[in-house]
C-alpha cells in the first residue's frame, strides 16, 4: 500500500467524479489520501472529503497564496477548528497546507510570513505536525523552523539543494516526492530521490497538478502514485514493494494517522486550493 501525503481531493477538478477517484485511489493500492486545506473557506470541504470517502483525512491551515485574502480572524478559526475537529470522528494529521511562496508575482512577503509563523505557533500549540509550502523560499521557511520548534512535518514538493534537505531532516522533516520526479530533465530532484536516506522520504500527488510525465497535461489524481513510486524504485535500484513499504512507514511516523479507516483495508498503524 502506498499513502499520498498531498492530493487536493476537494479540488473543482474532481466535482464531477470525485467518488470514482477516491475509489480507484484505492483499488490502485492508494488507501489513504491526505487532502490538505488552504483557507478557511475550503475547510468544510476538506472535512466533508473525509467523511464521505474512505481513507480520506484532512489538514487544515492556510496557504501563502490565500493570505491576501485572509485575516486575521481566519487564524483564530483556524485554532478552533482544529480544536473542534481533533475530538471528532474525522481527525487533522497536519496543519496545513502552509508555508512561504516567493515565486507568484506581486507576493507580499512579509504577510506570507506573518501567516506562517502564527499558524507554526498554533501547530506547536495543539502537537501538529505541518505541510509545507517552500516554493522558492526553502531558506526563509527553514529560518521560521528554527525560531519555531516543532516535532516535524512534510516539505512537500520538494525542490532545493542536499544542503537544505539534510537541514529539513535535521529538523524532523519528511521530504515529498512527486510527479516532477518522473521526467527525465529533473535532474537535481532525481538525484536526491536517489540518495537521500530513505527513511527521508514520503510519496505525493498534489493532485490535480504536477501531473507526471507518463500522462503528460491530462489530471492528475492519486491512482497515479504506484507509477510514482515505480520510479523512485527505480532511481534507488530497490524494489517497488521495498519502496512502498518504507514510505508509507515514513508517512506514519511524522503525521498523525493513527488508525485505518474502516473498510480502507489498510492495517493498523503506528473550488479552493493553491498550485504548487
Amino acid at each position: 500500500m502506498l499513502i499520498d501525503t498531498h492530493c487536493h481531493l476537494d479540488a473543482a477538478e474532481f466535482a464531477a467524479d470525485r467518488a470514482a477517484v477516491a475509489a480507484s485511489a484505492v483499488s490502485a493500492g492508494v488507501p489513504v489520501i491526505v487532502i490538505p486545506a488552504v483557507g478557511a473557506g475550503n475547510f468544510a470541504a476538506v472535512r466533508d472529503c473525509a467523511a464521505r470517502y474512505p481513507g480520506c483525512v484532512p489538514a487544515y491551515g492556510i496557504h501563502p497564496l490565500y493570505v491576501a485574502d485572509a485575516s486575521e480572524a481566519d487564524l483564530g478559526t483556524l485554532r478552533q477548528w482544529l480544536i473542534n475537529e481533533s475530538a471528532g470522528r474525522h481527525p487533522p494529521v497536519a496543519l496545513g497546507e502552509i508555508g512561504l511562496d516567493f515565486f507568484v508575482p506581486g507576493f507580499d512577503a512579509a504577510r506570507q510570513e506573518y501567516f506562517f509563523v502564527e499558524q507554526l505557533r498554533i501547530a506547536r500549540d495543539l502537537g501538529l505536525p505541518v505541510l509545507l509550502h517552500v516554493r522558492r523560499s526553502i531558506d526563509q521557511v527553514l529560518k521560521c523552523l528554527r525560531r519555531i520548534k516543532l516535532d516535524g512535518g512534510i516539505a512537500h514538493a520538494f525542490n532545493g539543494s542536499r544542503q537544505q534537505a539534510d537541514e529539513f531532516i535535521k529538523l524532523g522533516f519528511k521530504l515529498g516526492f512527486g510527479g516532477a520526479m518522473t521526467f527525465s530533465g529533473s535532474r537535481r530532484i532525481r538525484a536526491l530521490a536517489a540518495t537521500l536516506p530513505l527513511d527521508a522520504i514520503v510519496l505525493e500527488t498534489d493532485a490535480p497538478d504536477m501531473p507526471p510525465a507518463f500522462i503528460g497535461r491530462a489530471r492528475n489524481a492519486p491512482e497515479t502514485l504506484p507509477r510514482i513510486a515505480a520510479v523512485l524504485a527505480e532511481l534507488r535500484g530497490q524494489t517497488l514493494d521495498s519502496i512502498a513499504q518504507a514510505t508509507t512507514a515514513n508517512a506514519r511516523a511524522v503525521l498523525s494517522v493513527q488508525q485505518a479507516p474502516a473498510g480502507s483495508g489498510v492495517p493498523p498503524p503506528a473550488d479552493h486550493r493553491a498550485t504548487t
